[in-house]
């Protein structure tokens, strides 16, 4: 189980990700990654800015954290990001034994986490992680509408 943490806070840094994406012309997504209530790395959508299909926010978040941590392992760290994972960032996160994910909308397109695949907890895989959903959803859905072109690619 997800350790008692605050959610609202750390979906508040995630959001502010999501905002600069916004403001840099990308889709309104961002995570962070948070390691024993403080928050370790942060990231968001840049596939397109860097014509890199993989970089999208969780990947980036992961990447900063484990650079940041110098482990490959993250077991002790919470993912918090506005818009569900898709299979690839779900894949990481497995891969890396992350410890949690806290979402705040679903991806209705290729969610991950529950919404079209459930790749985080099922049970024919050897690792598995915790899921929250709907923290702030009502927020990050709004920025999402407000930036509906941008989240070609997210």
């Amino acid at each position: 189980m997800i350790a008692a943490m605050n959610y609202e806070l750390f979906m508040g840094e995630a959001l502010a990700e999501a905002r600069q994406a916004v403001a840099r012309g990308g889709p309104p997504v961002g995570a962070i990654a948070v390691m024993n209530d403080a928050m370790v790395a942060r990231g968001s959508n840049r596939v397109a800015e860097g014509s890199d299909p993989t970089a999208h926010a969780v990947i980036a978040a992961l990447r900063a954290a484990a650079r940041k941590l110098g482990t490959t392992s993250l077991h002790d760290v919470t993912i918090f990001t506005t818009l569900e994972p898709c299979p690839m960032c779900v894949g990481a996160m497995l891969e890396c034994e992350a410890a949690a994910l806290v979402y705040a909308a679903p991806n209705p397109v290729s969610g991950a986490a529950g919404t079209v695949v459930q790749l985080a907890a099922d049970p024919r895989l050897d690792r598995r992680f915790d899921v929250v959903s709907g923290i702030r959803r009502g927020e990050a859905e709004e920025l999402m509408g407000q930036s509906a072109g941008a989240l070609a690619g997210a």
